[in-house]
């Protein structure tokens, strides 16, 4: 649900991902490939993910709501080695959060709620830090709430059955971390309270209500709440790397994601639901050109709608990403031609974001880089020394260079330490994810930054005094 590794639910991906080697003859392409072309280059870049990477998981590639790609690599069950198929059902994670806004925006047209409405208004036991918070903060990060997922306690605690009240309990009565409306911070703890307030809104619990306004009139047979207890057809096992190996990922009980992240569904039915957004079968133009109006942050309701750029190939997009225990998952819409792009993977390291955009890329006859296998270099330890050291990539968000014997460690803010591996003695990379570090020293030869390779973008950070 939040934007670092640690965290269970993600929205994208944010820390330490692994680059790979650039298609040259792609460079320059003067026109979209055919669709038999797409089709092949898809497979390849799918195959070296699946062997450099480790991907696990099924990818769909479409135009004007037909798929061009749709098909499954790696494993759904690792132990029984059953295979990933389009059928095969993943976790969603933050995916989720547009089904929530979705179903808050057809509440609002049926007249139960309004947007502007105080949620202190909809919600019983509301503190009094809560009264200026409307249903418009929760659904675009801008609350203040502290998001229960950033909690110290959270992961030791997040396998242990909550009521919705118990869970709420945890964050209610923490001070704001800023007033309401003034900061976008994403936030868990704002969509676990839509989905308590749909259900005081409605009367009913709030996988009913998805079932009831979007799951049955759109035919999404495949698409659900999740639930450890429930006997699910083709659920896809959910792993993690650790090292070198893929091990079961940690049991998570599904009321702790709720209304942010629990959801689980196909990337069939996905290209439903991204189809029936063209039309007004779940809500009338009006509100879903409300939906997709960013506020801050580039992010408007359960859906990132960044400002056209060359990472969004000059296009205008909208999408949202999710991780939880053991899978993560995009989807990217090219609204103005119809494009889609959904990658569901049951390893929670995978950089589906990364890969999204990369098939649009292959759609769309752009850049994009095959992952290859990379080699770690012989290089003296004491080298090492002259890293570390702290250095900035927001105000925010600190990375952590130390050395551990002959080892070089990272760690970023809120997460755990990793070790990075050098391909030189002075561009090193991760093996759990997917990402590269370069050192950068001045004339006298000192470090004065370093820049962090992920997702096809260059941060800068700045070492720290």
């Amino acid at each position: 649900m939040t934007h670092h590794t640690r965290v269970v639910l993600t929205a994208v991906s944010c820390f330490l991902l692994l680059t790979s080697a650039p298609r040259a003859q792609e460079a320059s392409l003067p026109a979209p490939p055919p669709d038999a072309v797409v089709v092949q280059r898809v497979d390849e870049y799918m195959q070296a993910e699946m062997r450099v990477n480790g991907f696990a998981g099924t990818v769909l590639l479409a135009r004007q709501g037909k798929p061009i790609v749709a098909s499954g690599y790696g494993l759904a069950n690792a132990e029984w080695e059953i295979p990933n198929t389009p059928r095969t059902k993943f976790r969603l994670g933050s995916i989720t959060k547009q089904f929530t806004s979705m179903v808050v925006m057809q509440l609002q047209e049926q007249g139960k709620l309004k947007v502007d409405d105080p949620i202190c208004q909809h919600l019983t036991s509301c503190p009094d830090t809560w009264k200026a918070i409307t249903i418009h903060h929760l659904l675009t990060h801008t609350s203040g709430i502290p998001s229960y997922t950033n909690s110290p306690s959270y992961v030791a605690t997040m396998m242990v059955p909550k009521t919705l009240d118990q869970m709420v309990a945890g964050f209610r009565d923490l001070p704001l971390e800023f007033e309401p409306g003034a900061q976008y911070k994403y936030n868990n703890s704002g969509y676990f309270l839509l989905g308590v307030l749909v259900e005081k809104v409605t009367g009913q619990p709030y996988d009913r209500v998805l079932r009831d306004q979007i799951f049955t009139p759109l035919g999404m047979n495949d698409s659900g709440y999740d639930s450890t207890r429930r006997i699910l057809p083709r659920r896809a096992a959910g792993y993690s790397r650790q090292g070198g190996e893929i091990i079961n990922a940690p049991f998570l009980d599904m009321v702790q994601p709720f209304s942010a992240g629990a959801l689980y569904s196909t990337v069939e039915d996905l290209l439903k639901w991204d189809q029936a957004l063209y039309t007004d079968r779940l809500l009338p133009a009006a509100a879903r050109s409300a939906m997709f109006t960013p506020f801050k942050a580039d992010y408007a309701y359960g859906w990132l709608v960044p400002t056209p750029s060359p990472q969004t190939f000059g296009r205008r997009q909208v999408a949202h990403g999710g991780g939880i225990n053991g899978f993560s998952t995009m989807i990217i819409r090219l609204p103005d031609e119809n494009i889609t792009s959904i990658v569901l993977s049951n390893v929670q390291q995978s950089s589906t974001n990364r890969i999204a955009r990369d098939l649009l890329a292959i759609l769309l006859g752009q850049p994009y880089r095959v992952a290859v296998a990379r080699t770690v270099a012989a290089v003296d330890p004491q080298v090492y020394d002259a890293y570390v050291g702290r250095y900035q990539l927001s105000p925010t968000f600190i990375l952590t260079v130390t050395r551990d014997g002959d080892r070089l460690m990272t760690q970023a803010t809120g997460q755990a330490r990793l070790e990075v591996f050098p391909e030189s003695e002075t561009k090193f990379f991760l093996k759990v994810v997917d990402a590269q570090i370069t050192f950068v020293k001045d004339e006298r030869g000192t470090v004065t930054h370093l820049i962090l390779h992920q997702g096809g973008k260059d941060q800068k950070a700045v070492r720290m005094p």
